[in-house]
């Protein structure tokens, strides 16, 4: 894929990447010295340049040593650093690489906008022929109204949401307007919701969502569209505009150019698809929009959203939320783009890149494993387990909301058992009564009654309730009995055990009790399933601190005692003899 040739040009081709160590930047970068064309120079503001393991025998690590690219460190906002890496340039790509979440204007302002203008200047001065600037389709975005299949006759916004957006605007009319100035010819593309290995945006924030729990919101009705352009197509793009200035056409002089994948796709099905590649759940619930906005500006009111790692903004609210859909046709009539990865490819090879980002994911760690974890073993592995563990959360949710309010309704009301069945008894009689009057359909919604089948108890289950009762009845008095001969010292210990407990527990108010079961029920379990090896690990060290202890206090005891213990079998078979200060017997 070779970059257009410049036949006027006597010296060596050379192009510079200006934030060539970005995440666009190095897919350009690569790109361009696979053409074999061109000399590369890599500009960024980091000292030196910093190559991945993975790279260190790559092409670029074997261009830089042959001189084929060159590291050149560059703060834009000094433009006696972009002079000295674009002079004797032919083309230079500017690709700003400004945190979108910092939060210090002046230095967005310093390197978007004043750092644009130094490299126009440094252009001019150097006599560079060709500037291509990596803008952003959000410039014609401000989140009142959503775009459906924009073109670049959409006007730049009188207000923006974020002050980026606004800086990256600024920045590409900037550009625009040097267009034939001391012959330098200049272009601008807009990738909307740039994705790919490396990124540091889009993917980390849909990562960070999901490890906050956030995750399993959709803020909005979920059929937002948008488009998503993967990082290797921004970079042929840039290719693509750079043959088309070189050729000397009119239509791509001067101009701004959308580049998408040209696969529009709801925003939160690549969410789901992002999330499910790295081994989170697919979000379920679905928020209004207005209302996150309002939980927002409370958030912000308390001050507790800046410690976060994940911090929401009025546009990003409106970004996921609002349909942003862009016409791709002027850059695929006037520069010949082309997407050149699927959409389906991309996602690939990002949830490829990401997949160390998994590691931490307790859903994902559930889904691999195709054994049953002891807490579901415990449970019975059955629809308790499946409440208790969390599963569904939506229905684990509903079951815990509906137990609160039996608690309340019951235990803290302040009324008596009979009173509160009998108000609750008539309540559900009022509700029933009330469904059976309304209509079977109304206002085009249909009225679905209970049928009377559900209130009746069948036969068959109502015996295994009562072979159920009678077995545990049994089981306590055989139990009882055994206790009662007192020739079962192991069994001793354990009613003994259990009644201290139930002393306890009669200590505490009735109400106290059923709210740390319930509380215990729905948490203790979630958290022994997810931190399973690390509990075992310690009830192990505790049982043998025991055991030694045991063996220890047995040691130090009369024979005589011993003996007695011996033979009322206090001791478990597996200690065989007894050492008793000193001596075996």
């Amino acid at each position: 894929m070779a970059i257009g040739d410049d036949s006027r040009d006597e010296n060596p081709k050379i192009c510079v990447v200006l934030g060539g160590q970005s995440f666009i930047g190095k897919s350009l970068v690569s790109q361009i010295l696979k053409s074999e064309n061109w000399i590369v120079r890599i500009a960024d503001s980091a000292p030196s340049l910093n190559l991945d393991p993975k790279e260190q025998s790559s092409f670029l690590s074997d261009a830089i040593s042959s001189g084929l690219a060159s590291y050149f460190q560059v703060d834009v906002r000094e433009k006696s650093q972009i002079i000295r890496a674009v002079e004797g340039s032919t083309v230079v790509f500017h690709i700003d690489q400004t945190d979108s979440s910092l939060n210090d204007i002046y230095i967005q302002y310093m390197t978007i906008i004043q750092g644009t203008k130094n490299v126009i200047n440094a252009c001019r001065e150097c006599k560079v022929k060709r500037l291509i600037y990596n803008s952003s389709a959000d410039v014609v975005f401000d989140g009142s109204r959503d775009i459906q299949n924009g073109d670049e006759s959409l006007p730049y916004p009188w207000r923006f949401q974020d002050m980026l957006s606004d800086f990256k605007a600024q920045a590409e009319a900037l550009v625009l307007f040097a267009n034939t100035t001391d012959g330098l010819l200049t272009c601008a593309l807009r990738p909307s919701s740039a994705f790919g290995p490396e990124d540091t945006h889009l993917i980390p924030f849909i990562r960070n969502a999901a490890r906050s729990g956030l995750a399993k919101f959709i803020v909005g009705n979920g059929e937002n569209m948008c488009d998503f352009t993967y990082v290797d197509n921004i970079a042929h793009a840039h290719v693509c505009a750079e043959k088309s200035l070189c050729s000397g056409l009119t239509s791509v002089a001067g101009k701004a150019f959308f580049i998408t994948n040209v696969e529009p796709m709801k925003f939160w099905d690549f969410v789901s698809l992002i999330l499910e590649g790295l081994g989170y759940r697919r979000p379920a619930i679905q928020l209004p929009a207005r209302l996150v906005s309002v939980i927002l500006v409370l958030i912000n009111l308390v001050g507790n959203q800046r410690n976060s790692h994940l911090v929401l903004t009025p546009s990003m609210i409106h970004a996921l939320s609002r349909t942003r859909t862009f016409s791709c046709s002027k850059a695929q009539n006037h520069i010949g783009y082309s997407p050149i990865v699927s959409l389906e490819e991309g996602v690939a090879l990002t949830i490829q890149s990401f997949s160390h980002l998994a590691e931490d994911s307790p859903y994902s760690r559930y889904q691999e494993s195709s054994d049953q974890t002891k807490a579901d073993k415990l449970l019975g592995s059955g629809r308790v387990a499946s409440i208790l563990l969390w599963r569904d959360e939506k229905k684990t949710f509903t079951y815990f909301l509906t137990l609160v309010v039996l608690f309340y309704w019951f235990v803290l009301s302040g009324r008596n058992f009979i009173s509160s069945a009998a108000k609750l008894l008539l309540l559900v009689t009022a509700v029933l009564y009330s469904l059976g009057k309304l209509p079977s359909s109304m206002f085009g919604f249909t009225v679905r009654r209970m049928h009377p089948s559900h209130f009746q108890v069948s036969e068959t289950v109502t015996k295994d309730l009562i072979i159920s009762l009678a077995s545990a009845w049994n089981r306590w008095v055989l139990t009882l009995r055994s206790f009662a001969h007192g020739d079962d010292w192991n069994t001793f210990f354990k009613v003994t055990v259990s009644l201290y407990f139930f002393k306890l527990l009669l200590s505490l108010s009735s109400s106290a009790v059923i709210g740390i079961a319930l509380v215990f029920a729905f948490t203790a379990f979630f958290v022994y399933e997810q931190y399973e090896e690390e509990v075992d690990r310690v009830t192990e060290v505790a049982f043998i601190g025991i055991k030694n202890s045991k063996r220890l206090l047995v040691g130090n005891l009369p024979v005589s005692v011993a003996s007695i213990l011996q033979s009322y079998q206090i001791l478990c078979p597996d200690e065989g003899s007894i050492v008793v200060n000193d001596q075996k017997h």
